[in-house]
């Protein structure tokens, strides 16, 4: 089993929707299934409703998954299974208050010496852990061996026990750390492949860790994705708007031309633009450059633009808010000039929306909208400009700046020919 495990605690981002479609295609290949585990035991960080706008984005991608999960339910296996390391001594209760770990930890900054739990609490008598009245939390103890994890992308790892520590993995108010419930449930849910983010790596050695004290021999595979970078080459935060998967599709980037940017972001792929059934074909984890991967709107525009091109034009008619193939048709023009769903919608709209028509195109707007709305239907565009030209007296300027506002709703733009071959049935609503 793989498994994408979100959490519920603000806007899914691109460095998130990139796991869970890695995740998805590794999942479709090896032929396993694939788990959504809601992370939600962090319980004054969850957003009420990113749940289920985390499982709609994961829809509107196509990214299908064989189970759902809430983390907080396994609740009674991490209580459980913190009690078996107490009882097998491979956990100690720890009172050791907030305050006097952070002296310890200026202390060690002071020294300017990396900060490692000192040991306090991991020796104490029974009569002391029994009688001692404070809270008190759940640190594993430190691994007596380094731990190497060996990463598909990134290689080996080698991590000393020191670097591991005895870290906390149940809370005071009995409630599970990340790396202890992450590596319970991977456990239970029997994962074989986990695809996460780099930021991440310094946390596997824990979770294989606690893994071994629980005694799960199973080998799990690992594959930490490297950090997006923003076009400072800075690591993109939520602050930065295109970040947000969200603000994306708000814009008019279509699911697919997001999807076909990700996996092409920072990997060796046969095509540039693709669909994610064809990726499922050749995708390869291998394929991965070690590297940051480097975000640019512009290339997300270009691949976006030429999804748009791909669309069935009535698919496309629906995109920018009619059903007919031949408005369909007519915005393919306009992506010549601009990449997204929301531009092209602002070109369509202005065509049939009130003019703003320039004081020194007015008087011709006004005769040849008149001629327009009176004029019998023509098939072809010369004939319907040769009606105007005749009855209006205008011609050059005077002629094609006013009609061109006048049925295309701005000053430049496409050919008038092919507008009107595109709109010619629909010309006196276009003109009212």
């Amino acid at each position: 089993m793989l498994r994408f495990a979100p959490s519920p605690t603000g806007d899914m981002h691109i460095g998130n929707l990139r796991v869970a479609l890695f995740n998805y295609i590794m999942s479709r290949k090896r032929n396993e299934p694939l788990l959504v585990r809601i992370e939600d035991t962090d319980k004054e960080r969850n957003v009420p409703g990113k749940e289920d706008e985390i499982l709609a984005i994961l829809a509107l991608f196509k990214i299908e998954h064989q189970e759902h999960q809430l983390q907080s339910n396994n609740l009674r296996f991490h209580r459980a299974m913190a009690l078996q390391l107490l009882h097998d001594k491979k956990a100690f209760n720890c009172f050791c208050t907030s305050e006097t770990l952070e002296a310890k930890r200026e202390a060690s900054k002071e020294n300017k010496i990396a900060y490692r739990y000192d040991g306090a609490c991991e020796n104490l008598h029974a009569e002391e852990v029994i009688d001692n009245p404070l809270p008190f939390t759940i640190r594993i103890k430190k691994p007596s061996d380094s731990i190497t994890v060996r990463d598909i992308i990134k290689g080996e790892s080698t991590f000393a026990p020191n670097d591991i520590d005895s870290f906390i993995i149940m809370r005071a108010d009995k409630y599970p750390t990340y790396n202890f419930a992450c590596a319970v449930d991977d456990m239970l849910s029997d994962v074989s492949l986990i695809i996460r983010g780099e930021d991440h790596l310094s946390n596997t050695p824990k979770q294989i860790a606690i893994q071994k004290a629980l005694g799960y021999d199973r080998t799990i595979e690992y594959a930490h994705l490297p950090i997006i970078l923003g076009h400072e080459g800075k690591k993109m935060s939520k602050r930065d708007d295109a970040s947000s998967v969200k603000w994306l599709l708000e814009e008019g980037f279509l699911p697919e031309a997001i999807s076909n940017y990700l996996i092409l972001m920072g990997n060796k792929t046969p095509l540039e633009i693709f669909s994610l059934e064809e990726a499922i074909e050749w995708f390869d984890l291998e394929t991965i450059s070690k590297s940051p991967a480097y975000f640019d709107i512009d290339k997300l525009k270009f691949i976006n633009r030429e999804h748009l091109k791909g669309l069935d034009p009535k698919e496309l008619s629906r995109y920018v808010g009619f059903a007919d193939e031949e408005i369909g048709r007519l915005a393919k023009i306009f992506l010549e000039e601009v990449s997204t769903l929301k531009e092209l919608r602002e070109k369509i709209s202005a065509i049939f929306a009130p003019k703003v028509v320039p004081d020194e195109y007015k008087e011709g707007f006004d005769i040849l909208r008149d001629l327009t709305i009176k004029a019998p239907h023509f098939d072809d565009y010369e004939s319907f400009k040769n009606h105007l030209i005749q009855h209006s007296g205008l011609k050059g300027k005077a002629l094609f700046k006013p009609l061109r506002i006048l049925i295309g709703g701005a000053e430049h733009g496409p050919e008038l020919n092919d507008l009107y071959m595109h709109l010619k049935n629909y010309l006196k609503e276009v003109v009212k």
